[in-house]
């Protein structure tokens, strides 16, 4: 008995409609890391992570606007015709589907940024720290070491 096959695959068209969906829904660092690189207008990152954890490090040009904030500066901050992309910790962590979560409700369009503030920086972007901007080299597992372009 497969373990795959026991529950049968959806049809083709439910794939597509589901696989569809995600992608209206979600985007990942290296495609984040790409509109903000080529300065792509009406998209604002969103970091909603703790005091701390923005100290630590985020990302270059990211607002910081912790989940619980959201309701309350979101308004002041967040420009409403802006598509939203929100971000926390990793694949690990819900708190950009929290904030996302948040900025829907608030009538934004929005997308969560997959593999969060973690793949962005193995993926060798460089982060705001309180000593400047930084970069490691890419993590091989996540990206490729010899190119900015996965081709995926």
């Amino acid at each position: 008995m497969s373990n795959v096959l026991a529950t049968a695959p959806a049809s083709p068209e439910d794939a597509a409609r589901h696989f569809a969906a995600r992608l209206a829904f979600e985007t990942d660092v290296s495609d984040v890391h790409a509109d903000l690189e080529a300065g792509v207008p009406g998209l604002v990152v969103v970091d909603s992570r703790s005091d701390e954890s923005w100290e630590q490090g985020h990302l270059p040009g990211a607002v910081h606007l912790p989940t619980a904030l959201i309701a309350e500066r979101a308004p002041l901050l967040i420009p409403r015709d802006a598509t939203v992309v929100t971000y926390c910790w990793g694949p690990g962590c819900n708190g950009a589907t929290r904030a996302a979560l948040a900025f829907a409700r608030l009538g934004h369009r929005v997308k969560e940024m997959i593999g969060g503030y973690e793949y962005w920086a193995r993926e060798g972007f460089a982060v705001e720290t309180a000593a400047g901007r930084i970069s490691t080299p890419p993590d091989p597992l996540t990206a490729p070491v010899a190119s900015a372009f996965c081709g995926c």
